[in-house]
């Protein structure tokens, strides 16, 4: 598995690039942790990566919408540093609410 940080940026000036938003964020939710509105951190195999990727491509609209995919090398702890609130999991730790 590996970490990755999708962010992304959809026009929203209508009411389809408010349902693409929705849908964007759909895909992402469940597969990791969202850090800031359209920012998640996701810890994916490449399947599940390739198989996210082809969702949300079927989703934006590329003429208006900007999609992100950063994979993060090394541990989360070396490649963060948060300042303010910080929403995120860790997932590699049982989850107990």
């Amino acid at each position: 598995m590996y970490l990755y940080l999708v962010t992304y940026d959809v026009c929203t000036k209508e009411d389809e690039g408010q349902a693409r938003l929705r849908r964007i964020a759909k895909a992402c939710e469940g597969r990791g942790c969202r850090v800031q509105k359209s920012v998640f951190e996701l810890r994916l195999t490449l399947p599940q990566l390739e198989e996210l990727r082809h969702r949300m491509l079927k989703i934006i609209d590329p003429a208006q919408d900007s999609l992100r995919i950063y994979r993060l090398t090394g541990p989360l702890e070396q490649n963060l540093e948060v300042h303010g609130l910080n929403h995120a999991v860790d997932f590699t730790e049982p989850l107990i609410f």
